[in-house]
């Protein structure tokens, strides 16, 4: 479907929109972002009232307070409303289609680009709920996906919560290994998978891996599968994905989503499971809808696009289905975006590399804001890509970034390549804006972008309305101008109410509130932890002054993997290239330890207990054991490559072999391996939750 020709206004930055119903609605005027920023983390209900209420959201019963009590841990927020993330979706059926907008706009590496309708959204999406529901899937019952960045992901999902069931996503570039650590622990009713995928230019079938999956999860009883290569998977109990979508009766047309308490269980994602098995993270409806959709429109700028001020608004973020920023991609949806998504290598192929790919296909459909992980940016700089010899280029506004350090001569180097694209179009030439943003798997993004302020390469433009986020010392004294840890002081709407079976919340309360005293620091208002609890290291936290912290500490570890990151791989995907000698072993085991790292996660800063950063008295030991462990990393993927190549060449039949306490059969070894020494990549994205978001934010970059 082609947008049709409409004539907009002059651009007005969302936030400035805002700003002025805050001025009109309100009554409320700030000199400076920075008073408007304390305003909103100092009156925490009001803001977050006002944002309920400029993004218009709706709910069939009043809450009865915007925040219940000023706790963490258990913060309630908006009691007594009702939502469902699906709910809010469709309610731009109508309007975007009627504007000529699609919902998805999809392609891949073999040049199968699909729009999908919202209409044809929502009717898919209604099928596919009432199959589950058919199959007995009920409220708080967990479904499994593994899929990849397809629209059928997409519509899967919001089938899944329609119900009010629980979704949970791995990546099919995830090794067999990693995907069950996680989807054990959550004991899915429902899986829903995919045959295989195309990546690097090439076919990878998966239906040996969704049998595995069947097999390593008794608690499965049915199983979706969806024919991405048009493979089928003999699997005991399964449905084929397009005979289910494609019903279209009364009772497809009538389905309406569920109407959700506002702490409902929305979806579960994962830490990194760098020690043990991955934190499984329960986000709720409404803290997850509320949150994504104040700091997409206020923060990221991306708006609804069938609103005048953006029309025709298209939002790409590169990124794969074990990515909290797949997540983020979704909730475009939820302001009547048009999503732009993309499956496969941004690279091209080890025959032919072409970092080009990602750039002329948002040219191709007039993306106005295109993100990706800043190793992308850096990747297209060494490779010399020249945008201004891809036409089309200039209807993007925005850039985003995230996942790692974004230097400042990469931005330096983008913002030339976009007045180069400027002067080809006969626009007049001006910096492109730059999307800084940082977070965490279980928080979204703290610190970022603002369109009105001024940029400076390689930092971050502010701290995100409604968080309230300061960087301390070890001391747990505020920081200025000094690499701290960001630590959020105040509850807010998005943060985790709980881990998935952490029955006694040690787990949680280990990873959440084990390192600063509670209490300490805490201001303004209250907050106090209810009980006398012990964490699972052993640290007591009692009521102390009416006040409680979270915090965080973080090491950014990063493997490369010829200029990327073998998170951005996956353990199977990275198999499969160092096959064909595309991974240099000597990359891929190297790790760069930057300066510490700072993270802000919820409800205060949430901290990854394997990543974080010692004391200074422990970190001669710490780097001294890393570098052991590197050695045996490089040894260990030696050996797996070893292995693999005698098994290609008929050396080595059944029986398999044992590497590190893992004995398993073929190329599983492999991937079983590559699972211990990339942590699982977190879905295949990033190598795990500590090199999602690694930028490196300090006071200095986010105070002004």
């Amino acid at each position: 479907m082609n947008t049709p020709h409409h004539a907009s206004p002059p651009f007005v930055p969302q936030i400035r929109l805002y700003q002025q119903w805050l001025a009109q609605h309100r009554g409320l005027h700030f000199d400076d972002y920075q008073a408007m920023w304390q305003w909103s983390v100092t009156h925490l209900e009001d803001f977050w009232q006002s944002a309920w209420d400029y993004l218009n959201l709706q709910s069939p019963t009043p809450h009865t307070s915007v925040l219940e009590r000023n706790v963490m841990p258990g913060a309630r927020w908006f009691v007594g409303a009702q939502v469902n993330y699906a709910q809010q979706v469709f309610r731009h059926v109508a309007a975007a289609h009627a504007a000529g907008m699609p919902a998805i706009i999809a392609n891949n590496e073999r040049g199968q680009r699909r729009e999908l309708s919202w209409p044809e959204l929502r009717r898919q999406a209604a099928a596919l709920s009432l199959h589950l529901k058919a199959q007995g899937v009920q409220p708080g019952d967990r479904v499994a996906a593994y899929l990849p960045n397809i629209p059928e992901t997409m519509v899967a999902f919001l089938a899944v919560v329609s119900i009010g069931a629980i979704w949970s996503v791995c990546a099919p570039d995830m090794g067999t290994h990693a995907v069950v650590d996680r989807f054990k622990q959550i004991t899915p009713k429902v899986l829903i998978a995919v045959d295989g995928v195309t990546y690097g230019g090439k076919d990878l079938a998966r239906g040996a891996v969704v049998m595995e999956l069947r097999q390593a999860l008794p608690s499965v009883e049915h199983v979706v599968i969806y024919r991405n290569l048009g493979h089928q998977p003999s699997i005991t109990d399964s449905t084929d994905w397009q005979h289910i979508v494609q019903r279209d009766d009364a009772a497809v047309q009538a389905f309406e989503p569920a109407w959700m308490p506002f702490n409902h269980p929305l979806w579960i994602v994962y830490s990194s499971g760098t020690t043990g098995l991955p934190k499984p993270l329960v986000h709720d409806h409404g803290g997850t809808m509320l949150n994504g959709m104040t700091h997409k429109n206020l923060h990221y700028d991306v708006a609804c696009s069938y609103e005048d001020n953006a029309w025709g608004e298209r939002f790409l973020w590169y990124s794969s289905t074990g990515w909290v920023m797949w997540n983020a991609q979704l909730s475009g949806l939820l302001s009547g975006t048009t999503c732009v998504i993309y499956d496969g290598n941004p690279g091209g192929t080890k025959e032919r590399p072409d970092w080009g790919v990602l750039w002329r296909y948002a040219a191709q459909e007039r993306v106005t804001f295109f993100g990706a992980g800043a190793a992308f940016f850096t990747n297209c700089m060494k490779a010399g890509v020249q945008l201004s010899t891809i036409p089309g280029l200039s209807q993007v506004r925005a850039l985003g970034t995230t996942g790692s350090p974004l230097s400042a001569d990469v931005q330096q180097w983008g913002t030339a390549q976009f007045h180069a694209v400027q002067a080809g179009a006969g626009k007049p030439q001006e910096d492109i804006w730059w999307c800084n943003i940082s977070g965490g798997t279980d928080a979204g993004a703290y610190v970022g972008g603002h369109r009105d302020l001024p940029m400076a390469p390689g930092e971050m433009q502010c701290r995100f309305l409604g968080v309230s986020v300061e960087a301390w010392n070890e001391q747990g004294d505020p920081v200025v101008d000094q690499v701290g840890e960001l630590v959020v002081t105040q509850p807010v709407p998005s943060m985790p109410p709980f881990f998935w079976g952490d029955t006694d919340h040690q787990r949680y309360l280990g990873s959440y509130f084990d390192m600063y005293p509670a209490g300490h620091g805490r201001q303004p208002g209250g907050g106090d932890l209810d009980l006398h609890f012990t964490s699972a290291r052993g640290t007591t936290f009692r009521r102390h002054g009416g006040e409680a912290v979270e915090h965080a500490r973080r090491r950014n570890t990063e493997r490369e993997v010829g200029g990327g990151r073998c998170g951005q791989l996956g353990p199977r995907a990275a198999l499969h290239q160092m096959q064909h000698e595309v991974v240099d072993f000597e990359a891929l085991t190297s790790v760069r330890v930057d300066e510490p790292a700072i993270e802000a996660d919820r409800p205060g800063v949430v901290r990854d207990r394997v990543l974080h950063v010692r004391p200074r008295e422990q970190a001669r030991r710490q780097r001294a054991a890393h570098a052991d462990r590197v050695v045996r990393e490089r040894h260990v993927l030696r050996r797996a490559l070893a292995q693999v190549e005698r098994i290609e060449r008929g050396e080595v039949r059944e029986g398999g072999m044992q590497l590190e306490g893992v004995h398993v059969g073929g190329k599983g070894a492999v991937a079983a391996i590559l699972d211990q020494v990339a942590g699982g990549g977190a879905g295949g994205a990033r190598g795990g939750k500590e090199a999602l978001h690694g930028s490196i934010p300090s006071k200095k970059q986010i105070v002004r």
